[in-house]
């Protein structure tokens, strides 16, 4: 049976506010009264309830994170980043996978109010109508992490992806490539915009017209890197080059080339994005956008903290640094 406050109190005789105060770290307790309620909490095995503590204090100490999947090496640094900066915060975690289903994504946004969360650190996809007006109508500050909100209304942090695919693709052209063929994302999320608007603006620059027969879609998994490979290279003229918007495709687009009896950088170069474990995982290694995962998640979780405790917060919007790392899917210049 559980040990109550009252069953402390009442073995303890004093008051159940008297047990409050000792437990929550209150000096106005006498020392012996102190003692004689901390002996009576170790003798019945008491601990405290932290959700009543919580709808005492009107605070949890608890963040809700919602997931698109858990299983993804990108996602998991980012939920590193953030369990850190919560304990740092003494913040513990609710961590929900949302398999990047919006109906799902809002239906865990009201569970996690309902369990009287103090904030909440989302990472999706699209966001749409019924995210924003969650979002608006929250009682509690919500983040965005690797998210993109068109709006800006909602606090988030990320890298200009859009920079970093014109970056990557210019790469690409410096290394004698007239049009590289691009692998992203099938879903219609601000992200992919802006990763295509990066791809596009490089081959405009260099007045390319862009073949929509180089630009496939999928759904990021290493899967939609092969079956896109198989299409590109059933091409009249197959590219020479190949940037691919995540590592995962990129793996999969690396194997699909191998696969062919091709070889990778030689008869094709790839160029992948996020520089997550697996580009050195692959042989070859892979070149790739740097997009600093673990300090997403961190910044993010620490902006929340500054909403949470009413701290002044100067950049609501956090764009972090990317860079590129050139290993051995790319010749080098």
């Amino acid at each position: 049976m559980n040990v109550t406050i009252y069953d402390v109190a009442r073995e303890a005789n004093v008051s159940m506010a008297t047990v409050s105060r000792v437990v929550n770290g209150n000096p106005n307790v006498k020392p012996a009264t102190r003692k004689k309620v901390l002996n009576t909490i170790e003798q019945l095995g008491y601990r405290p309830n932290a959700v009543a503590r919580g709808l005492a204090s009107k605070k949890t100490t608890t963040v809700g994170v919602i997931i698109p999947d858990i299983s993804s090496i990108f996602f998991s640094e980012l939920a590193r980043g953030i369990d850190d900066i919560a304990n740092m915060y003494k913040y513990n975690i609710i961590l929900s996978n949302s398999d990047q289903n919006v109906e799902k994504e809002v239906q865990l946004i009201n569970t996690m109010l309902e369990k009287q969360v103090d904030g909440i650190v989302f990472m999706g996809g699209k966001i749409t109508e019924a995210h924003t007006q969650q979002f608006k109508t929250s009682p509690v500050p919500i983040a965005l992490a690797a998210t993109v909100d068109p709006s800006e209304v909602v606090p988030s942090v990320n890298i200009d992806y859009e920079q970093a695919a014109y970056e990557a693709t210019n790469y690409l052209i410096a290394n004698g490539h007239a049009h590289p063929a691009f692998v992203t994302g099938e879903e219609e999320t601000v992200t992919n915009e802006l990763k295509y608007k990066g791809y596009e603006r490089a081959l405009v620059e260099t007045n390319q017209t862009i073949d929509p027969s180089y630009v496939i879609k999928g759904d990021y998994s290493y899967d939609a890197g092969k079956e896109a490979t198989d299409k590109l290279l059933e091409l009249e003229n197959k590219p020479t080059a190949i940037f691919v918007a995540s590592d995962e495709m990129a793996l999969g687009v690396i194997h699909g080339i191998q696969d062919k009896g091709l070889r990778v950088p030689e008869d094709i170069e790839v160029f992948g994005f996020d520089n997550t474990r697996l580009a050195t995982m692959v042989r070859p290694t892979l070149s790739t956008i740097v997009q600093p995962m673990y300090d997403i998640g961190a910044v993010a979780m620490r902006l929340l903290t500054k909403y949470m405790n009413k701290e002044e917060v100067q950049d609501a919007n956090v764009i972090l640094p990317h860079q590129i790392i050139e290993r051995n899917s790319t010749k080098s210049k």
